[in-house]
């Protein structure tokens, strides 16, 4: 599977899985495999994460996935506030992570980089958060991508807000860093 790849076929998913293509249509024609159709084709797309989810819960080998490691970007202006986190987050959880500090750099660096998790300061001064979130989700290319906002202390409303602008999650800098991990594994359902 190539470096970057956040959404299979039919296909891919039969080899790593050792089925037919067939089978692999059956599970996502009755909703056990979940994914989208091509508009306009019967061809059918499994995100990786949705492959990975379905393999945990089968009690499916994983190892021919071939992930590799989790990438994360993190786009934020204050430069100090994203190097702490990127160190932490590499040295908690071995993850592969790029920063960021302006909107052209997070466009540049999402089709480059291509991470499974997108970390986004709302209080960025040179990045607007959900713009950013509505380009990758209408972005056929990028749409598999996790953005997860960086806010401190959000209401249930603010907060609800924030799902309904299409991110996937929220944490605070403030958070301790295991509780940063927690999420990017929640959303990208990896589960150790």
């Amino acid at each position: 599977m190539a470096k970057g790849k956040n959404v299979l076929t039919t296909g891919d998913v039969a080899k790593i899985c050792h089925v037919a293509p067939r089978t692999v249509s059956k599970w996502f024609d009755n909703g056990q495999l979940k994914g989208y159709r091509i508009p306009g084709s019967k061809d059918r797309r499994i995100p990786l994460s949705e492959l990975l989810r379905f393999m945990k819960v089968h009690n499916m080998p994983t190892a021919g996935l071939a992930v590799g490691k989790i990438r994360v970007l993190i786009a934020d202006s204050n430069i100090q506030a994203a190097n702490t986190l990127a160190e932490a987050l590499k040295s908690k959880a071995d993850y592969e992570v790029q920063t960021v500090h302006t909107n052209f750099e997070t466009g540049a660096f999402v089709q480059k980089f291509t991470p499974h998790v997108l970390l986004i300061s709302l209080l960025a001064d040179s990045i607007d958060a959900t713009d950013v979130c509505r380009g990758i989700h209408a972005n056929e290319e990028s749409e598999t991508i996790k953005v997860v906002a960086i806010a401190n202390r959000l209401s249930d409303s603010e907060a609800a807000a924030l799902m309904q602008k299409g991110f996937d999650g929220y944490v605070s800098y403030s958070e301790d860093v295991t509780n940063v991990v927690k999420k990017i594994e929640e959303v990208t359902a990896i589960i150790y």
